[in-house]
């Protein structure tokens, strides 16, 4: 008769080592029992004597032997993405740790959207770790679904992003820094010296857009629907900002303003202005309403001391003839 997962759960818990989750994963990615032994310093018996010792545990074939080493069975196939999980999550735990004894002051994970750093944190986090050099901030960039997945998950302290649709059970959202659509080229674009513009001269001009799903590409997908010809848009779609800046030399991207804010600060990119400002959801800090850390209530309460929002309402968006039309609240995503 089939074991339980209770069963199995039991095992692993009274039995199971982190170093065998390691060995999983070295053999998996190596392929080679003794490539794995001299990576992670066992022996190459020792790493076969772990790997029989997880079989018999768990009573299922993790590794098939051939001549030029291993491959994983499609049962540790399904294990692969827990076992990275489960070392990630001990790596996490050994920082917390070190940092707890380096510094006292202890560790915050927090989860940010494109805009968010290049908007917010860039230049507030280098002065909150001037301020508070005994805290130890753990960033990592997620958008949308990925950040309620790791909210659920337990993975994070702070989230800086724009108020998602709905709010998390125990969380709330406080709103930091406000957030409009512009339009954007290199400062050496033949319309960047431009004194005024028409749509009717931006309409002409190549587009650089961001994938579909993207509440700027809908923003964009709207305005181009009034173009006198249709947009002529580049061939590259992309959400790496490194390949954004780039191939905007010669083109025109429309995006949240907090996302480009480092590179217009510098002088890179010019902002285009035609028309009237289409506001968007402004960039703020989801947080739990309780059981915070003195780490993360240090960083969300210097974040809200450090920025200061006005929350506008949304106006009638102007179309390229002139014409207002109204439009749902967007929900950008970058």
């Amino acid at each position: 008769m089939p074991h339980s997962a209770t069963v199995f759960l039991n095992r692993l818990l009274a039995r199971g080592k982190f170093r065998h989750v390691q060995v999983i994963l070295a053999l998996a990615e190596l392929g080679s029992v003794q490539r794995t032994a001299d990576a992670i310093g066992m022996t190459q018996s020792s790493v076969s004597q772990t790997l029989a010792y997880l079989e018999e545990l768990l009573e299922v074939r993790l590794f098939e032997r051939h001549a030029r080493g291993v491959r994983p069975t499609p049962a540790c196939a399904d294990l692969l993405p827990v076992a990275r999980q489960l070392m990630m999550g001990v790596a996490d735990g050994a920082e917390i740790v070190s940092a707890r004894h380096q510094h006292g002051q202890g560790v915050v994970r927090v989860l940010a959207s494109g805009a968010a750093t290049n908007g917010l944190l860039v230049d507030t986090l280098p002065e909150f770790s001037d301020q508070y050099p005994g805290v130890q901030v753990h960033l990592t960039e997620a958008e949308g679904q990925d950040q309620l997945l790791a909210i659920a998950r337990g993975e994070v302290d702070l989230v800086v992003c724009r108020r998602p649709p709905v709010l998390p059970e125990g969380w709330e959202f406080h709103p930091l820094r406000d957030d409009r659509y512009v339009i954007l080229c290199r400062a050496d674009h033949p319309l960047a010296g431009a004194r005024s513009l028409k749509w009717s001269d931006i309409a002409k001009a190549t587009w650089l857009v961001l994938p579909a799903g993207v509440a700027a590409r809908q923003r964009f997908d709207d305005l181009a629907r009034n173009f006198p010809q249709p947009a002529r848009t580049y061939p590259v779609v992309t959400r790496s900002l490194n390949m954004l800046w780039r191939l905007l030399r010669h083109l025109l991207a429309l995006i949240p303003l907090n996302l480009a804010r480092p590179l217009l600060d510098e002088g890179e990119l010019v902002e285009l202005r035609v028309g009237d400002a289409v506001h968007i959801e402004p960039i703020g800090i989801l947080q739990p309403r309780a059981g915070m850390g003195d780490a993360a209530i240090r960083l969300g309460e210097f974040l809200r001391k450090a920025t200061a929002v006005r929350v506008r309402l949304r106006p009638e968006m102007p179309g390229p003839a002139g014409r207002k039309r109204k439009t749902p609240p967007a929900r950008a995503k970058n």
